[in-house]
């Protein structure tokens, strides 16, 4: 006699997000793992006395969510500080700062200058006038820039590196970006227990979008270390993988990680490092000068320690995720990366190619389509860019078209998958858009591939861990520009409910 599944989930539109994707009513689990997808009729035959039976309402279940690529302690940050992403203007922007928490710092996350009327960063002049008494940061979304006030600029004059620091007629403008902007998120980090509350309100914020598993890129932050209390306390209750920034290559090698070393909820996945830096910063590095200003961007980290970094990550039989945003950048990082498709080294981002996508063959294209929402008409990247390089960018259909594995995350800009899903589904560009199904796949299968994870998550077959999102309506159903607004119903982890609506 069959043994009866712990738990069944009824009355949805099973989508196995395979090849082909497959449609079923649903799903039955027993220790954790799927061991049938079936029609109801059938799936009734694995029900015992003691089954969970869930009721679905009719929504659509999923495999859920992998964000491949972001950093959970920030999306905290901006739950706990001012979220200034929910700004549309600078004016609404400042006032979220006036009314941010804390005694000692003010500090806010996630502008969006290129939205606003004026399309200009914060100024120094501006966060006086929140506060002069304390200091006032306000990061942009890519965290490669932030805006400062006078205090930050006198008490840490002398520590800010000097080519970070924006000037104008002489004086500082408030605006730091690279090396000076991550000194002061270095400096505004919080503490251990700070950083585990910080990061289980992020795992509450991304179980409501249905994500179940992160590709966290690490840096300067105790968020390894909250990520194992929560495992050791069994509430962690996310798959995550770390990747682990270059400059923490040494206490890598002296404690031998390893990728793909960990246990079900949280392991090892390798060494990120940058290249350049951001198009909304300028620093991104470009082939040929941005259209809107002088200059190609620069080298956070030049091709030489580039590829001294690769060397030393090599020896270490660990994988990479190196982070190229300008087409120089992306052709940089091809040539310095060994030829070791086995490896499933990573491009993080790659939004300009140097080419055809087809020269990505090799690495995996870890990309993020919720940055289409600035190549769309009078967006940011026409602005820095020029039209035709703002046609050519994200090209994510190309690059499924060239049989590159394509993974999607949200570098939290913002983590929410369906938001993303939207953006390239409503592309302006034949080469950006994707199906919904492809798209989907690329937060699922594809993440999955991503981090090794294929065998184990990704689908909704037999076998897999039983890692589900139940969305309310169907993505195949609704209009294309109402996918970011369906609501997820219920979010469920290794068999287990996270969130229910």
């Amino acid at each position: 006699m069959t043994e009866a599944a712990d738990r069944v989930f009824r009355n949805a539109e099973v989508h196995t997000l395979g090849e082909p994707d497959e449609t079923h009513e649903a799903v039955a689990v027993r220790d954790g793992r799927v061991v049938r997808v079936d029609s109801e009729y059938e799936i009734e035959f694995l029900t015992g006395v003691d089954t969970d039976v869930v009721d679905c309402g009719g929504g659509v279940l999923l495999p859920g969510f992998i964000d491949a690529h972001t950093h959970m302690e920030v999306v905290g940050r901006r739950l706990v500080h001012a979220d200034l992403g929910a700004a549309d203007d600078r004016e609404t922007a400042l006032e979220l700062l006036r009314e941010a928490p804390g005694e000692e710092w003010v500090l806010g996350y996630g502008y969006d200058e290129s939205t606003w009327p004026s399309g200009a960063y914060l100024t120094r002049e501006e966060l006086d006038a929140v506060a002069d008494d304390r200091p006032v940061v306000a990061f942009r979304e890519d965290l490669h820039t932030a805006s400062v006030n006078s205090v930050v600029l006198e008490r840490y004059g002398d520590e800010l590196p000097e080519s970070g620091v924006a000037r104008e007629d002489g004086g500082p403008t408030g605006v730091v970006r690279e090396d000076a902007a991550e000194f002061l998120r270095t400096e505004t980090a919080p503490g251990r227990e700070e950083t585990r509350e910080l990061v289980a309100a992020a795992r509450d914020f991304a179980h409501e979008r249905g994500v179940t598993g992160v590709h966290d890129m690490v840096r300067h932050s105790d968020a390894p270390a909250a990520y194992r209390s929560l495992a050791v306390d069994d509430e962690l209750d996310l798959r995550v993988r770390l990747y682990y920034w270059a400059d923490h290559l040494d206490a890598v090698a002296e404690t031998g990680l390893t990728t793909n070393h960990g246990g079900e909820y949280l392991e090892v996945g390798g060494v990120k490092t940058y290249t350049d830096g951001s198009l909304g910063a300028g620093t991104a590095k470009l082939a040929e000068s941005y259209a809107d200003r002088e200059g190609t961007g620069e080298w956070v980290v030049p091709p030489a320690e580039l590829e001294s970094v690769v060397e030393r990550v090599e020896a270490l039989g660990m994988q990479l995720a190196v982070h190229a945003i300008g087409d120089e950048a992306v052709a940089e990082t091809l040539a310095a990366l060994p030829d070791d498709p086995s490896a499933r080294h990573r491009v993080e981002h790659a939004e300009l190619l140097p080419g055809e996508p087809s020269e990505l063959e090799g690495v995996v294209a870890s990309m993020q389509p919720n940055f289409l929402r600035w190549a769309r008409e009078g967006g940011l990247y026409e602005d820095r860019l020029g039209a035709e390089r703002t046609a050519a960018s994200n090209r994510f259909a190309d690059v499924i078209e060239a049989d590159v594995p394509l993974a999607f995350g949200s570098d939290c800009m913002p983590l929410d998958p369906l938001y993303g899903v939207q953006q390239t589904i409503t592309a302006p560009e034949p080469g950006q858009r994707l199906g919904v199904t492809e798209a989907l796949q690329a937060y699922t299968s594809g993440a999955a591939y991503a981090g090794f994870a294929e065998d184990r998550f990704g689908t909704v077959e037999p076998g897999k861990r039983a890692d589900f999102v139940v969305l309310a309506d169907s993505p195949w159903s609704v209009d294309d520009d109402a996918i970011a607004d369906i609501d997820v119903a219920m979010t469920v982890v290794d068999g287990e409910i996270v969130y229910e609506a």
